[in-house]
Formats: structure tokens, C-alpha cells, sequence
């Protein structure tokens, strides 16, 4: 199988899937490719030979194209049913879709002011973001309540005691949390600890840090920062 991705450092979709096929020991090649959203760019044109939808993630399995990381979750769900990409339990199942459905589908002011970048440390612009966009504090209220409901029930140490499809999906979130330094509670501050610590996030901060590959267009706050 192949994974095709966009940069490390700002693709938070490509994350996801990336840290689940890492983490749960599933064999991929990866393909990278470099942003650059202009039309008839290099990247839209190799994105289209495996998409018509011209975005990353994409997994390619024996030439076959899978694409939205929901559906590659159930690709490799079905493909992989040992593999622990969903909690066996039925009732866990159905909450860690939940949980991934709502971080595909919302916290839009999270994703908007406080866009992934492993590789800046932002604090200060965090500060001026949370002390002015109210629904940037609605959306890490939405996120913490979720994760520590998910925690007390499952006892840790991932959303549903063993890692899977919920934190991967997650785990873009924890590198905003930590990047902006956006403040959280204690439960929420060890839970992204222990994400980050994972082998396969671990890793792939490692090569986002590797990059030294600055976008303009992925960071918009620089001139925020002087």
C-alpha cells in the first residue's frame, strides 16, 4: 500500500492516517509531495493521478484509490480487523466514530486561527488568538470535555484504553494544543503528552521538524510575529 501525504509540518490530514497505519504496524510506502495550491502546480497534477478529488490523504492499495480519511479509518478497519483501528466493544466503537466524525466535521475555529505548524512554537500568538476569538475557546472546551468523558470511561491511557482511530484523528489537535500553548487542564495536558510520546507521532514530528520547508500561504500569523 502507498499513503499519499502533504508536508509534515502542516498537513494535519495527513497526519491522521499516517500515525494510525504507524502506530498499528501496518505496512505503507509513503508518498510525499509538496504543498503548493496553484493551479497547474506540480503538486495539484501528481495529487489528480490518484484522486479526481485533488487532495491528501490518499491510500492506494494495489492501484485501487481510497481517499478522506474516514474512509481509509474503514478501509483499514475491514482490511485489518485485528489491528485495533476501531474498539471492539460495540458501545466504544460507536463513541470513537462519533469522536472522529465531529473532529472531521467541526471545530472550525480551531482549524482556522490555530492552523498546524509542529515546527514554530507560538505562544504568543495562542495568547492573542484565545483571548479573542471566543470560539476558539468553544471549540477546546467541545474537545477537552469529549476527551475526558472518553478517559474516565476507558481508564486511559488513550481516548479508548488502547490507541486507535480516535487519537490519530486527534493528535493533529495535540500538536495545536502544544504549539499555540493554548491553556488546558491537567487531564488534557498529560493525555497530549502521552500522544506525542507515541512511536508514531514521535516520528512523525521528527521529519516535520526535518523539513525546513516554509509555506507562506500555511502561515499567515508570521507577520503577526515580526
Amino acid at each position: 500500500m502507498q499513503l499519499v501525504i502533504g508536508n509534515k509540518n502542516y498537513s494535519s490530514w495527513s497526519m491522521r492516517p499516517w500515525v494510525l497505519m504507524r502506530q498499528l504496524g501496518i505496512d505503507f510506502e509513503e508518498v510525499k509531495l509538496r504543498f503548493d495550491f496553484a493551479e497547474g502546480s506540480a503538486f495539484r497534477q501528481a495529487v489528480a493521478r490518484f484522486t479526481p478529488a485533488r487532495t491528501v490523504p490518499v491510500l492506494v492499495d494495489e492501484g485501487f484509490s481510497v481517499w478522506d480519511t474516514l474512509a481509509i479509518a474503514e478501509y483499514l478497519h475491514e482490511k485489518f480487523p485485528g489491528r485495533g483501528v476501531w474498539p471492539q466493544d460495540l458501545h466504544a466503537r460507536a463513541r470513537a466514530r462519533s469522536l472522529c466524525a465531529e473532529m472531521h466535521s467541526g471545530f472550525g475555529a480551531l482549524r482556522n486561527h490555530c492552523q498546524m505548524n509542529i515546527e514554530a512554537p507560538l505562544p504568543e500568538v495562542g495568547r492573542r488568538i484565545w483571548e479573542s476569538q471566543a470560539e476558539v475557546r468553544r471549540d477546546v472546551e467541545r474537545i477537552e470535555s469529549m476527551w475526558a468523558e472518553a478517559l474516565a470511561v476507558s481508564g486511559g491511557p488513550m481516548l479508548f484504553g488502547g490507541f486507535g482511530a480516535a487519537d490519530a484523528f486527534y493528535a493533529p489537535v495535540c500538536m495545536r494544543l502544544r504549539g499555540y500553548a493554548l491553556p488546558v487542564s491537567d487531564t488534557t495536558r498529560r493525555y497530549v503528552e502521552r500522544v506525542a510520546a507515541l512511536p508514531g507521532v514521535a516520528q512523525w514530528i521528527s521529519d516535520a521538524l526535518a523539513e525546513h520547508d516554509f509555506l507562506d500561504f500555511e502561515e499567515p500569523y508570521r507577520s503577526a510575529r515580526g
